[in-house]
């Protein structure tokens, strides 16, 4: 899946907008830099082993579309441009060489040498291969809509290929970056049997980090790719262990049955007493939210998702639940982005304007105080993932304020797979979700928010605007940045106002690694992040 594309996050912190480090941040990060200098010579061995709460679903960027399985596929494979660590999209295992006039036509160089986990190599045959899927009428994968510009792409060597485009796709350098599958072993498997092939299961790819073995619930091993084209990697191996929730996350971390990890910001105090290890905290790039299904037609009243908007404190919840690390998000932009802007329709905290908003929707008290309408009770389910605690302490809170304007809300948790399985196509099973969105390299949010997405793509609130649509459409074909931005302003000003989410928080990334772990750089958004330079001091 990679920083191109969104994913689902099952994990997630809290989160708060860039500004200047406090004292003792700044401390401890010159601490950790005079330590790189005091290290040595990069040394080669050693496991890490890196806890993760999330249950990974499957191995194949062009099918997964969740984090936990994400995270995992920016080990195993590779693309031929990647995101740095500022969010620029740079040369990986190829590069761009040539553009035509109108932008339509975009020629690749593949390095020479390149080599798959089994030592074949990649060729532009991949290329041709991995990008011809989601453009075939038998793909049922979720990525469909990031190569809506492709026509074609066609090899012109073994080592250059060429997209050919449908419109101008000021996306497409991102796009180009995607995560390449090998020809040589699934290039004879129908395209219709590609989602559920054991190929996603047992993958092979050309990242540093080779596929050794998967224990569903409980750890994924991955070993070092040696001939890996940016030099084998230092350590031997990475077991990333599935530790279930954030609490045992923590734990893990705490007795050492995990040396690394990621963890919610609520837990920020407790991690930082562990003295065995280092805390790195930068914004990730993502945001999280409180999401309505549009085919109950309770949330169909713009009316009363306003009155859900004001009913929510969001910043008690951050307080609560985050230990304060957090700063209330009003749109779908990160402040990470180039694409920011905070002018954002506000909603503030305010009960009583969301009685007169639910009372002028029709909705009245009964006797017990929940409102009703039309025969109805507004009554609905709130839908979380298990593992995130944070989550489940947010539901709790929603639970208590939106009871305060007469709404019963009952909090629900499932398992991180079976949660997805609920909230995306065909079930659409939900009221409403508190999900994050981690968040793809391009600002526009077209593949979350279009209603073309909604059979099979990542709308899975069933959220229709057609103005919203053309306005997305006018942006991906816009290549002027500063006329893309305006556009773009326009679209999180409409989404902020329409509130199909109501958007809580930026969150916080917070990562605890070993003291003797070295060569980490903390990425908003790809946890393992050029992993091949990381080394343990032995």
């Amino acid at each position: 899946m990679l920083v191109f594309s969104m994913t689902l996050a099952a994990c997630g912190g809290g989160g708060e907008e860039p500004a200047p480090q406090d004292d003792a941040t700044q401390e401890e990060e010159t601490e950790e830099e005079a330590a790189e200098e005091t290290a040595g010579e990069p040394q080669y061995g050693g496991d890490l082993i890196y806890g993760q709460t999330g249950n990974p679903q499957l191995f194949n960027p062009l099918y997964s579309q969740d984090t936990a399985s994400g995270d995992i596929e920016d080990l195993i494979f590779a693309g031929l441009m990647r995101t740095d660590e500022n969010l620029n999209v740079v040369p990986h295992l190829g590069e761009p060489v040539e553009v035509s006039e109108d932008g339509l036509e975009h020629i690749y160089r593949i390095y020479e040498g390149v080599k798959w986990h089994d030592g074949e190599e990649v060729t532009a045959d991949d290329v041709v291969f991995t990008f011809s899927i989601p453009l075939h009428d038998d793909y049922d994968g979720p990525r469909k809509s990031y190569f809506e510009s492709l026509e074609s792409v066609e090899k012109i060597d073994d080592y250059t290929v060429k997209f050919v485009l449908n419109k101008p796709d000021a996306a497409w350098p991102i796009t180009a970056g995607w995560a390449l599958l090998p020809e040589h072993i699934l290039g004879d498997v129908p395209v219709a049997e590609l989602g559920e092939h054991e190929f996603n299961r047992n993958p092979v790819g050309a990242g540093p980090f080779k596929f050794d073995e998967w224990v569903e619930g409980q750890y994924v091993r991955l070993v070092a790719h040696e001939d890996y084209f940016e030099g084998r990697p230092y350590l031997d191996s990475i077991t990333v262990k599935i530790t279930g929730d954030s609490n045992a996350q923590v734990l893990q971390l705490q007795t050492g049955d995990i040396q690394m990890g990621a963890f919610s910001s609520e837990e920020f105090s407790t991690v930082e007493t562990f003295d065995h290890v280092n805390i790195s905290q930068i914004l990730r790039y993502a945001y999280n939210y409180f999401g309505f299904n549009f085919r109950n037609e309770f949330f169909q009243d713009l009316r009363v998702r306003q009155a859900i908007a004001h009913a929510l404190d969001r910043q008690a919840i951050i307080d609560a639940t985050l230990d304060g690390h957090g700063e209330v998000a009003h749109g779908p932009v990160s402040p990470l982005s180039w694409a920011w802007t905070d002018d954002l329709t506000v909603y503030e905290y305010d009960p009583e304007k969301a009685k007169a908003l639910l009372a002028e929707a029709g909705w009245e008290p009964g006797s017990d105080g929940v409102l009703e309408k039309d025969g109805k009770k507004f009554e609905i389910e709130i839908l979380y993932n298990e593992e995130n605690i944070a989550r489940r302490n947010t539901a709790v809170i929603m639970q208590e304020q939106l009871a305060e304007v007469g709404i019963k809300a009952t909090p629900k948790s499932l398992e991180w797979g079976a949660f997805l399985d609920t909230i995306n196509p065909p079930n659409y099973d939900f009221d409403t979700i508190i999900l994050g969105w981690a968040l793809g390299t391009d600002p526009n949010p077209i593949a979350i928010f279009h209603s073309r997405e909604i059979e099979k793509g990542l709308n899975n609130i069933s959220y229709v605007n057609e103005e919203l649509d053309r306005l997305m459409e006018e942006a991906e074909v816009t290549l002027d940045e500063e006329e893309r931005k305006e556009k773009l302003h326009e679209i999180f000003k409409i989404l902020s106002e329409d509130l199909p989410y109501v958007f809580l928080n930026y969150p916080m990334d917070n990562v605890a690694y070993p003291k003797n772990l070295h060569g980490f750089t903390h990425h908003p958004r790809v946890p393992f992040y050029k992993a091949h330079e990381w080394w343990l001091e032995q």
